[in-house]
């Protein structure tokens, strides 16, 4: 019985932060969310050159346009092309991709 008890309560454990132990990590996201495809694996290298490049952007200004652009505050520029897909990624994962594109070298 006692054993039954273990084995049910650690596999209960190891589910209960699947949330945020199993979160990507910005690199992860910035692929999964497609911000590649326009801004360059690299994220210095976007297809045209009216895009930015965001490697070493600061964290605070790159998630602050992703909010902007999500919510319709920013609406100038190219952000209709990144309306779209902006509704796909949470505040969460914005705040993830910006602090990783801090860590990049420009």
């Amino acid at each position: 019985m006692k054993k039954q008890f273990f084995a049910a309560a650690a596999l209960t454990l190891s589910f209960a932060p699947l949330g945020s132990a199993l979160a990507m990590d910005g690199a992860e996201l910035y692929k999964a969310k497609t911000c590649w495809s326009c801004h360059g694996k690299d994220a210095k290298t976007p297809i045209m050159p009216i895009y930015p490049k965001l490697a070493g952007q600061n964290a605070d200004y790159a998630f602050n346009q992703m909010k902007d652009i999500k919510e319709g505050v920013r609406a100038n520029g190219q952000s209709a092309a990144m309306k779209g897909v902006m509704g796909l990624v949470s505040e969460e994962e914005m705040r993830t991709i910006a602090d990783w594109l801090t860590t990049l070298q420009p």
